[in-house]
């Protein structure tokens, strides 16, 4: 008979979450089988609703996610990331997730506490999930990262430019250019 180790599954470790008393505005998502709470600020939602403003101009609402569980490759990755743009024809898996593989775009707004998440073990899942377009937004800097061409578990493109120049998603599935000029800074 097989012995289980002591480690929970993700699953186990989000019904721990459902059952804490996690304050109003907070964010909490597993990277790495860490459990991260981050609460949520102005600038960041102001951001966050930007980049969801100008990708209905493409996407139906259905097909947009924000703060939604998605299980990603590695370790416990269970993100709850800031915005999601779906595939069309995008099916939740038997759980009842969004399956990563139906993921075309993602965008991160960076939160100081777990800005190393965003830039580390969160791009590495996304790339080896095959997320063809992975944009980082820094607020407290004023500057965007683009990473797109997931190949071999990493991207091997990367552009970064200041908030005010526009972000050219043309060459992706999103299909579009996303303006910054709005953005506001921290």
């Amino acid at each position: 008979m097989a012995e289980r180790d002591d480690e929970p599954t993700l699953d186990e470790m989000f019904e721990w979450i459902e059952e804490m008393p996690i304050p109003e505005g907070y964010k909490t998502e597993i990277v790495g089988g860490h459990i991260f709470m981050t609460p949520q600020r102005d600038t960041h939602w102001e951001i966050i609703f930007g980049i969801i403003e100008q990708l209905r101009t493409k996407y139906p609402r259905k097909r947009l996610k924000s703060d939604v569980r998605i299980d990603f490759p590695g370790h416990l990755n269970g993100f709850a990331c800031d915005v999601v743009a779906m595939k069309d024809g995008a099916v939740l898996d038997g759980k009842g997730h969004w399956r990563y593989e139906d993921v075309e775009f993602v965008a991160e707004v960076i939160s100081k506490a777990t800005a190393s998440n965003d830039y580390g073990p969160k791009k590495a899942a996304f790339a080896a999930a095959g997320v063809p377009a992975y944009l980082i937004v820094d607020p407290y800097t004023g500057k965007w990262h683009l990473h797109t061409l997931p190949k071999d578990d990493e991207y091997h493109c990367t552009l970064s430019l200041g908030f005010g120049d526009d972000i050219d998603l043309t060459q992706t599935p999103v299909g579009l250019t996303l303006t910054t000029d709005e953005f506001p800074r921290d």
